[in-house]
């Protein structure tokens, strides 16, 4: 195996990198990174003052693995955003802002969206 970057990766992380240059979270409006997989979806809310991470909620979690089996991936995203925002709202945060890192805001991107949004959150 050689050491290069899948050409469709190296465009993702563009992209990435050219939203992060726009957006960075604070502890009162934290940063929600979304990472997606083919088969899950992970999020975190993130402190970029301080470099440290609020919460995180995915789709391997223990509280979600056996809600989310057997159901389809948009749905299970949505779920991910409504666990994130409950431990958001543990925390006493309201506002979010969203960073889709490099992927569309489309299917999945935009349940987690959608679901952080339902749970009460301001993104």
């Amino acid at each position: 195996m050689s050491g290069k970057i899948d050409p469709k990766r190296a465009l993702r992380l563009r992209r990435k990198a050219r939203v992060r240059k726009k957006i960075a979270g604070t502890p009162q409006r934290p940063r929600v990174s979304v990472f997606r997989s083919l088969r899950h979806i992970h999020a975190q809310a993130i402190d970029d003052q301080q470099g440290v991470s609020l919460a995180s909620a995915s789709t391997v979690d223990k509280e979600l693995r056996g809600k989310v089996a057997g159901c389809r991936k948009v749905e299970a995203a949505r779920a991910v955003g409504e666990l994130l925002a409950a431990r958001l709202q543990a925390k006493q945060v309201a506002q979010v802002v969203f960073d889709r890192g490099g992927f569309r805001y489309g299917g999945r991107v935009a349940a987690l969206a959608q679901g952080v949004r339902e749970a009460g959150i301001t993104v």
